[in-house]
């Protein structure tokens, strides 16, 4: 039983490193700010597979909350954003790559007191940015963009009105995976 187990493990760890050769898997840290309102930092994931147009389209999932920005010791509301988002770079295998990127996702306000609990707390998120990312000679990646919320309101039409239309990011992730020297 233990043999086959480490045999099945051997190969599944052979078959991953086989296939990660050229797919490419970012994690780091992301710091956002809605113009106008809150910072909102997080943590995200990129993942670009090597059979789907290589270190051109990624999936990534991200979460940014102001609990790690503007509500830290502050009575801010705390909010949360959870995101996939295919993004689509440009210039492969350059130093300066300019990239599209659609948010699609969920929206959690906690505004601390019961007494607000009639106002919206919850909705989808949409968005869309452009930006530019720098990969460096390093497995490092900075990131930056400019985005759009389509999914805003004012508080009165059962979304939160915390959500403001316009946001930038800045993105600094390493590649865990494949690094090109």
């Amino acid at each position: 039983m233990i043999k086959k187990t480490l045999l099945t493990l051997l190969f599944f760890t052979g078959y991953l490193a086989a296939n990660a050769q050229n797919s490419v898997l970012d994690v780091g840290i992301r710091m956002q700010k809605e113009i106008g309102l809150y910072y909102e930092n997080g943590f995200t994931l990129n993942y670009s597979y090597k059979n789907l147009m290589p270190d051109k389209l990624y999936f990534g999932l991200t979460y940014v909350s102001s609990r790690f920005g503007t509500a830290i010791n502050s009575n801010a509301i705390k909010q949360d954003n959870f995101l996939f988002s295919p993004a689509y770079y440009f210039r492969k295998n350059h130093l300066i790559r300019p990239f599209v990127r659609v948010d699609v996702g969920y929206f959690d306000a906690d505004y601390g007191s019961k007494i607000f609990d009639v106002l919206p707390s919850k909705t989808l998120l949409l968005s869309s940015d452009l930006g530019v990312s720098v990969q460096t000679h390093c497995p490092l990646k900075l990131s930056a963009s400019l985005g759009y919320n389509f999914i805003t309101s004012n508080g009165t039409n059962n979304v939160p009105g915390t959500i403001y239309p316009v946001f930038y990011q800045l993105t600094l992730s390493w590649n865990l995976l494949n690094h090109k020297k």
